[in-house]
């Protein structure tokens, strides 16, 4: 029944889509929890027009952290968040997102909402992350929103968390503490990846300190590998720019 009303709701007319919909009335929160269910409001969210189904769509406002950590609510937030354009609605479902970030960051459902947010939403993604990013960078599924926003985010937003992660003293020991860790280790690669050549020769300059010591932690052995791969490049490109610019 479920899958046949999925199916239909993609191919019927609009007139009829959006009297299907209105017998799911009173039933959504019901359906979004269902293993089957959820894809019908996964549908009706994007196939059919935001004002016939704001009755869905509402019924999650003061619930959408609930949903998020949940395995099938999880996806249905991700799709609102996907389709809907409008102001009043993104408003109400970010800011519950954003007055829990730190703990759906961390969930294993709520991770993935967390990195479906558009690039003036990671802006305020990373400013709740500030001061937490070694720890989050630990953590199984919070380091993959940290790696999220530096793919996707910008300069100044990057710089936040390559701060953070050199910290304030010359002992390095936030990026010590991330390069033996299993989950921390990839956001280094990633920060590597994604930085500007300026911060990725700081940060060589600071990992070649400790590169005998990390090799004899598993983890560590990782960001060996990636650090001699690119101090082998660095090497190269500058051997060919001293080849072509001769002094």
């Amino acid at each position: 029944m479920v899958v046949e009303l999925s199916k239909a709701i993609e191919v019927v007319d609009l007139d009829q889509k959006t009297k299907m919909v209105t017998e799911l009335d009173g039933h959504i929160m019901r359906c979004v929890r269902d293993q089957n269910g959820n894809h019908v409001i996964q549908k009706c969210i994007e196939c059919i027009p935001e004002d016939s189904i704001q009755f869905i769509i509402s019924t999650f406002y003061g619930e959408v952290v609930t949903l998020s950590t949940h395995p099938y609510g999880c996806r249905v937030i991700q799709r609102v968040l996907e389709h809907c354009t409008d102001t009043n609605t993104q408003q109400i479902v970010m800011d519950e997102i954003l007055q829990s970030v730190c703990m759906l960051a961390q969930d294993q459902y709520g991770n993935y909402v967390i990195q479906h947010g558009k690039p003036h939403e990671r802006s305020f993604i990373i400013e709740k992350l500030a001061g937490q990013i070694i720890q989050m960078s630990q953590q199984k599924f919070a380091s993959n929103v940290v790696e999220k926003c530096l793919t996707f985010g910008g300069p100044s937003e990057r710089e936040v968390i390559i701060n953070e992660m050199l910290g304030t003293t010359d002992e390095n020991e936030p990026l010590q503490a991330m390069m033996k860790d299993q989950f921390g280790n990839y956001v280094v690669q990633k920060v590597l990846e994604t930085c500007d050549d300026q911060q990725r020769e700081l940060i060589l300059s600071r990992i070649k300190v400790h590169l005998n010591a990390l090799k004899k932690y598993t983890y560590g052995k990782h960001i060996v590998a990636r650090v001699e791969k690119l101090v082998a490049a660095g090497e190269r490109r500058i051997g060919l720019q001293s080849l072509q610019y001769p002094s």
